[in-house]
């Protein structure tokens, strides 16, 4: 008996031991879970991509089995991919994640055995066993037992496909996908090669943003025949037999040349031996065919799948370990890594290897010569905290952000507001590009030309009259002050509020510079923001172009995405508190501290608080800015993060907005978090970890590292009782960024 116990305890022992020792050696990359927002309206994805990678390779189910059998509905028409539906239709190249409107997830890429289908709904197939990991996804698909795995470089991917015995296909169908567009061209180049361009674009249904990417599909494998298929009848012209029906399509196959219209694919077929792998190659580019090649040719010569996945994951090694976490929980780990990895998806690259892109709103081709030229920057999301982060912790990222920024301004004639790969969607509100490149201005951040940018900022905040692309409805802002409410359903509080955030940017940008004139009259107007606040209900309320307010009005309109008068994407408590750079002062206007924290609070009391919309984002921040209440932003955090980001599929509140949620979670897990873009500040959260550490760029902030530790009596202690900076104790809850660089150190005790 006693020999058999210490067998066991050293088995125990050894048992332990090895465990303590993995979990010490697992890697950031083992932290991220891609199915985390993939329902729950999140809208991201577990495809495959490298870091801010042109590149994505995602899997396909949101198209709908027929009658719906597997699926859910058509409501995640936004995203390619919802956790909990089944039915696998293919994998789509370039994607966007976590976006509320559908847009790219086309080229979609199916394996298949049995009869040759080229209808989805016929040849879509249910899977199971799912893998995802950051560069890397795979599953099972149980109509045909073919394993598939994707992984990604920055501009290609490759799909490994293992067959069983017997007819097996690769289909590409380029009509169907997220896109409004079903047009494409396809070219056969040889056995093994294809060519073509796909037709995408109106992105939230804005028909003016159209444009084309380019691809080129390699397989390792010579079919043993191949050919298109069309919806609908033949098209004239086209140097091809038709050989039969295949349901609503037509197929080809003794073609000469290519063939070109809506709902086309190629198909290629195959005698698959038990467990043989074939290999499909897909090189894309938003300038031309050639560059396509190029780019799948040097990202991928003379590498095999698993070393181009290999070098994914350490891509994601690199970017992730710019900041190392320590205690906290699995489950804390997992959100945080997620989050940032999240973050670092959107904008992308979006030039190829030689250089050149597509100019902005144009035709022309150029060429960068230094750094990387980005694209997908949805501004009204990002520039609350995104571009904070990557300041912070990537400031190459961002400064080449800001670079391609101005050269956007100065190819158009305007800042971005929502741009998409080289056309302008003109999405949501405000004039976003203000605060980004301000707020990263005055934390230090150099390498480009900020008149040009000042430029651009003063031409957008003070032309009148439609031409004004950014503020169609400056005529208002500039006469009255306010934009008033000309149609039911105009956003015009809502228009009013963004221009207010970004006009004292701007006057602090001006300020900086030395324009002493332009700082006090961007102030003055970012004040206006007090015409709109009604006594009698205590909010914000839209008004009427004689200076009357809207009437009736009931301020919970909009709660549950209904149109609302004045407010978009929620109601008029959504929009009440979004005065971020005048806390002070607009207390005052409410009739005090006192008033302004009790309604703020009831705001999160009676679940007024949208945690998965970006105006209030920031609301639980505010109580900092008076004395005696910065417990309650504390409070309110922790419980918000508790609620609204779990390590589940349903894990994000809503869309992720291309980071803007994940950005939201990281800042407030490390215990700071910028509540006022433009302004170079953080107010302090309680950290959910014991240390943080942060690898900064030496050149950029004279350190290698800021470090952020936490005393803790307990795991559920949230409340900071004090605050040491650069070792010795700081008396406040707020501080600017160049206090928190030049301490290194933050040092929270919690009780």
């Amino acid at each position: 008996m006693t020999n058999n116990w210490w067998k066991w305890v050293c088995v125990l022992f050894v048992f332990f031991s090895f465990t303590a020792k993995a979990e010490s050696q697992k890697d950031v990359v083992d932290y991220v879970n891609p199915f985390i927002g993939t329902s729950n309206f999140g809208t991201t994805n577990p495809g495959a991509v490298c870091p801010n990678g042109l590149m994505s390779v995602v899997p396909f189910n949101v198209m709908g089995s027929p009658d719906n059998k597997y699926d859910k509905d058509a409501r995640w028409w936004s995203t390619p991919y919802e956790f909990y539906n089944v039915f696998f239709t293919g994998y789509s190249h370039v994607n966007l994640s976590g976006v509320g409107c559908p847009e790219m997830g086309s080229l979609l890429l199916m394996p298949t055995t049995g009869e040759l289908k080229v209808d989805y709904k016929e040849y879509g197939s249910r899977y199971k066993n799912e893998v995802a990991k950051p560069g890397y996804y795979a599953n099972i698909l149980t109509d045909y037992n073919i394993k598939t795995e994707v992984t990604a470089t920055l501009r290609s991917s490759v799909a490994r496909f293992t067959f069983p015995k017997g007819k097996s296909h690769i289909l590409l169908n380029l009509g169907e996908g997220l896109t409004n567009e079903s047009g494409a061209f396809i070219k056969k180049v040889n056995d093994c090669e294809f060519e073509g361009m796909k037709v995408l674009g109106t992105f939230c249904y804005n028909p003016q943003a159209i444009f084309p990417i380019y691809f080129v599909m390699r397989v390792n494998k010579k079919p043993l025949s191949s050919g298109y298929w069309k919806k609908q009848r033949p098209m004239t012209g086209v140097e091809a037999e038709w050989d039969k029906d295949n349901g609503k399509f037509k197929l080809y196959t003794n073609y000469k040349k290519d063939i070109a219209g809506d709902d086309i694919g190629v198909f290629m077929n195959y005698d698959t031996k038990t467990n043989e792998q074939l290999e499909v190659q897909m090189g894309v580019s938003f300038v031309s065919i050639e560059n396509a090649r190029q780019n799948l040719e040097e990202e991928q010569k003379g590498k095999t799948f698993d070393q181009i996945h290999a070098e994914a994951r350490q891509a994601w090694k690199d970017n992730l370990s710019r900041i190392m976490v320590e205690g906290g929980t699995e489950d804390q780990k997992t959100i945080f890594y997620t989050a940032l990895y999240h973050t670092l998806i959107h904008p992308n690259i979006l030039q190829d290897v030689n250089g050149q892109y597509p100019a902005l709103e144009s035709d022309k081709i150029k060429t960068i010569t230094e750094g990387n030229r980005y694209t997908v920057y949805s501004l009204w999301d990002t520039y609350r905290n995104v571009h904070q982060l990557l300041t912070l912790v990537y400031p190459e990222k961002q400064r080449d952000m800001i670079r391609t920024m101005i050269n956007m301004y100065e190819e158009h004639g305007w800042m971005p507001k929502w741009e998409l790969f080289g056309r302008e969607t003109y999405t949501m509100e405000g004039d976003p590009a203000i605060p980004v490149i301000t707020d990263s201005y005055l934390k230090g951040l150099r390498g480009y030309d900020i008149n040009k940018a000042y430029e651009a900022f003063y031409k957008s905040a003070t032309i009148a009259g439609k031409g004004n692309l950014l503020r169609p409805d400056n005529d208002d802002y500039l006469q009255k002050g306010y934009v008033a409410l000309r149609e039911q359903y105009d956003n015009s509080v809502s228009h009013a509020l963004e221009y207010y955030v970004a006009d004292n940017a701007l006057s602090r940008l001006a300020k900086a510079l030395g324009k002493t004139k332009d700082a006090k009259l961007f102030y003055d107007r970012s004040l206006n923001y007090r015409s709109y606040y009604d006594k009698q209900y205590g909010t914000m309320r839209p008004l009427l172009p004689n200076g009357k307010f809207l009437t009736p009005f009931d301020p919970k309109q909009g709660e549950n995405f209904e149109p609302s008068p004045g407010f978009h994407e929620g109601n008029a408590w959504n929009y009440t508190f979004f005065v971020p750079h005048d806390v002070q002062g607009y207390a005052k206007l409410m009739g005090g501290q006192k008033a302004f924290v009790n309604k703020l609070q009831m705001v999160f009391d009676k679940g007024y608080y949208d945690p998965a919309n970006e105006p209030d984002i920031a609301y639980a921040h505010l109580f900092s800015y008076f004395k005696g209440e910065a417990w309650r932003t504390q409070k309110e955090v922790r419980r918000l993060l508790k609620e609204n980001f779990k390590n589940l599929p349903e894990g994000i509140p809503g869309n992720d907005d291309t980071g803007a949620m994940s950005a939201w979670a990281v800042f407030n897990m490390m215990g700071f978090y910028p509540d006022c873009p433009g302004n170079p500040s953080y107010t302090f959260t309680s950290p959910v970890f014991n240390k943080i550490i942060i690898k900064l760029d030496k050149q950029q902030w004279g350190r290698e590292q800021l470090v952020i530790e936490t005393v803790s009596p307990s795991d559920k202690a949230e409340i900071i009782k004090k605050v040491e900076l650069g070792g010795k104790p700081y008396n406040s809850f707020r501080l600017t960024h160049d206090q928190l660089i030049k301490a290194g150190n933050v040092k929270f005790y919690l009780q």
